[in-house]
């Protein structure tokens, strides 16, 4: 019988191969993401000292439901002031093996609308 392999297997494979070419920099940090069912939370990172600069999560802004695309606009919406205040203007997204796609794309998407370029 073939054993299927788990999502998450997947994806952690796909975020590991994105990351060969991806790495944020002290001028463009990396925007990075990651999706559970529960809450949604994003980091900007500088690789080059390894630090994390700014970070929001649904729970951190203490959401009813962090799990749906309302939170993931809040959160997107949260990161990109708390960029501004840090005086970061651009970034390098990195979704962090999960699909351009629903609860991720609404965070980019409203992280854009706010003042965020990538």
């Amino acid at each position: 019988m073939i054993k299927k392999e788990s999502k998450n297997d997947v994806r952690l494979r796909r975020h590991k191969r994105i990351r060969e070419h991806l790495s944020g920099t002290n001028e463009r940090p990396r925007l990075n993401v990651y999706r559970s069912n529960n809450g949604i939370y994003v980091q900007v990172i500088d690789d080059t000292v390894g630090k994390t600069l700014v970070s929001s999560s649904s729970s951190a802004l203490k959401l009813k439901n962090g799990g749906n695309m309302e939170a993931a606009i809040a959160v997107g919406k949260d990161i990109a002031e708390k960029c501004k205040k840090a005086k970061i203007n651009t970034v390098v997204f990195d979704r962090g093996g999960n699909l351009y796609h629903g609860r991720v794309k609404a965070l980019a998407e409203a992280a854009r609308e706010n003042g965020l370029e990538f």
